[in-house]
């Protein structure tokens, strides 16, 4: 997807996914439907997203994993939203909605799960950065 085509808006409501992002990387993941996936601009890149999300009303920094992870060689597309914040509990069902505002990286895979871990963290520290700047704060007004 070509920075020009952002923002990009996408909604639905939050399924189970594969249980890897809280239990195997302490990093938990919102997962939208297949459908979602499946209505996604065939121009749309897969890589790691930021931006911003609503959920129950309240709007939250976001990262955003859009493609295959071929670390854990799916086979299915998936896009996963991970919240920067804390819940303490699972949210499966409720509606997120989502602007996507900027890309941070190709899909890409991995040696180990720390080296994982690692370049995930860096991409959440990129997006808190990205996210501070006045042309990224104006979305939150746009959910």
């Amino acid at each position: 997807m070509s920075e020009k085509m952002l923002p990009f808006y996408v909604s639905g409501s939050v399924v189970r996914g594969f249980g890897r992002g809280s239990k195997a990387l302490g990093i938990p993941t919102a997962n939208l439907p297949e459908s979602v996936v499946d209505s996604l601009p065939e121009n749309f890149n897969t890589g790691v997203y930021y931006g911003w999300v609503a959920l129950n009303g309240t709007i939250y920094r976001m990262v955003a994993s859009v493609g295959w992870n071929p670390f854990y060689k799916n086979e299915k597309k998936t896009f996963e939203v991970h919240i920067l914040e804390k819940f303490t509990n699972d949210f499966y069902g409720e509606e997120l909605k989502v602007i996507v505002t900027g890309y941070i990286r190709q899909e890409k895979d991995f040696t180990s799960a720390d080296e994982l871990i690692k370049e995930i963290k860096n991409d959440i520290a990129i997006a808190e950065k990205e996210l501070d700047k006045p042309n990224m704060l104006k979305y939150k007004c746009d959910i």
